[in-house]
């Protein structure tokens, strides 16, 4: 089992995204959804963006991570 996190890309230079983790700006590398673009939410593991999700994904997954107290 592996648990990934969500967030939405803010900027992109290359292959690497700046992505909004609930405040934390980190950068993740977008090599495997290379057609992801700014705004976008991606599901994020290991510090690779895995999958592009809808804003509804996107919200219901922080609304389950706040509810297992993860913020």
């Amino acid at each position: 089992m592996c648990l990934a996190v969500a967030g939405k890309i803010e900027k992109i230079e290359g292959d690497i995204g700046v992505v909004d983790l609930g405040g934390v700006r980190q950068p993740v590398s977008l090599i495997m959804v290379p057609e992801a673009k700014e705004g976008d939410y991606v599901l994020i593991h290991t510090g690779y963006a895995v999958e592009i999700i809808s804003e509804e994904a996107y919200q219901e997954t922080v609304k389950l991570l706040k509810e297992l107290r993860w913020e």
